[in-house]
């Protein structure tokens, strides 16, 4: 499984250690991933994915998943959200054409 918030694609960061002698050794900064249930109002079911608190403070900000995914770049988005991203624009279209 990749190390990769699925909603704001921060992903693993390189860099070093630095030594009080200077000595210069590579390691990887983590993002801090947590598996969280997100409920969708148009699709009236909960959504479980892998995000970064960042992306959590973001979708409660934008006012739910369902707004957050509709403002979000594709290319940022994990291939989950963006099936869920299509679903969730086909039922709204559906809703706006029953109106």
């Amino acid at each position: 499984m990749a190390r990769r918030c699925e909603l704001s694609g921060k992903a693993v960061q390189a860099g070093n250690n630095v030594s009080h002698a200077n000595n210069r050794t590579r390691r990887r900064f983590l993002p801090n991933l947590n598996h969280v249930t997100l409920i969708s109002d148009a699709l009236g079911r909960t959504v479980r994915l892998r995000v970064t608190p960042h992306a959590l403070r973001s979708v409660d900000r934008r006012g739910g998943l369902d707004n957050y995914l509709m403002k979000a770049d594709d290319g940022v988005l994990s291939l989950r959200a963006l099936r869920l991203k299509r679903a969730i624009v086909k039922k709204r279209a559906r809703a706006a054409a029953a109106t």
